[in-house]
């Protein structure tokens, strides 16, 4: 048994440089000046504070909707972090005829789907009319990853489309 500890020891060992390597192989050390390793926090608590301790109302991709060719997942991780009880409201235009690209919303089981854009096992969320007008509206109530994808075309929105991006929603911060 003492053995297979150390073997474990060692594992973990390994995987951790690895990391620490591959976290800092592309990293200029020489021009950091305090060793900040690129992130500027100066302004984090201002554009991710949430004074209100309400729920927000958020509509995916801001301006631009729900639409092929759009990096959802890039904007996610600007436009984060995103709160239990928060609203995500998916708006995209109805089909008008067979020349249109008609949109949906998937809710994806596990991270493995999301990478791959597997819809095998995925719940379907909003179908292809529900976008319009005021759109449509998922609230995260459960403290766990969401994964989001549009599943038209048999994935082919999601994987060549970006039409996909995951949160994890916090816990609101309590105010005295």
């Amino acid at each position: 048994m003492e053995l297979g500890l150390k073997q474990a020891q060692v594992l973990i060992l390994l995987v951790l440089a690895s990391m620490l390597a591959v976290g800092m192989a592309n990293k200029n050390i020489a021009s950091t000046k305090r060793w900040n390793y690129g992130f500027n926090y100066t302004d984090w608590y201002a554009k991710h504070r949430n004074g209100t301790g309400s729920s927000q109302r958020i509509v995916v991709g801001g301006s631009e909707n729900w639409h092929f060719g759009f990096n959802y997942t890039d904007w996610a991780l600007k436009n984060g972090p995103f709160y239990l009880n928060d609203t995500l409201v998916f708006k995209y235009d109805p089909p008008v005829d067979n020349s249109s690209h008609p949109h949906s919303v998937y809710l994806l089981p596990n991270f493995w789907s999301y990478l791959n854009c597997d819809l095998t096992r995925a719940k379907r969320l909003a179908d292809v009319t529900q976008g319009g007008g005021e759109g449509f509206e998922f609230r995260l109530k459960r403290w766990q990853p969401h994964y989001f994808a549009c599943g038209e075309s048999n994935g082919f929105h999601c994987d060549k489309g970006l039409m996909k991006f995951f949160v994890m929603p916090l816990f609101r911060r309590w105010h005295g």
